[in-house]
């Protein structure tokens, strides 16, 4: 499933209505509630090249899978805007931080970070599972 297929492009905008240079944000809210239960392919802006897929167990809860890595469980959390993952192998316990927005019809996230301006373009969602093992539960 495509993610217009998921979201519509109608209801991306009526979440967000405030465009910035032909971005519309989309609350953390709104993402979750889109992709719940589902599973979604991240892929490298403008680049193309899969970064990895994310399966969004619950509001609170996700795991997340690199090609040729293993499955690591992420706690989501959504401060000042933001959709933040403290994922159980970080080294830090700092988590990582996202703007959600559409552009050109399509689902992006944008690293919240002033020092690096990542960008990953939601390719696909499905109904299909990671598979992965010893999923906690939410």
């Amino acid at each position: 499933m495509t993610i217009g297929k998921a979201i519509g492009l109608g209801a991306i905008a009526a979440l967000a209505p405030l465009a910035v240079d032909a971005q519309t944000r989309i609350t953390p809210e709104a993402f979750l509630d889109a992709v719940q239960g589902k599973t979604v392919m991240f892929h490298d802006y403008p680049s193309g090249i899969l970064v990895g897929t994310e399966e969004f167990l619950s509001p609170t809860l996700s795991v997340w899978r690199m090609e040729g890595r293993g499955c690591v469980y992420g706690q989501i959390t959504t401060p000042d805007g933001q959709i933040c993952f403290l994922y159980d192998d970080d080294p830090d316990g700092v988590p990582v931080c996202w703007w959600t927005f559409e552009h050109e019809g399509r689902l992006m996230v944008r690293l919240a970070s002033f020092n690096r301006r990542e960008i990953q373009e939601v390719r696909s969602i499905t109904e299909d599972g990671l598979n992965c093992p010893s999923a906690p539960i939410s």
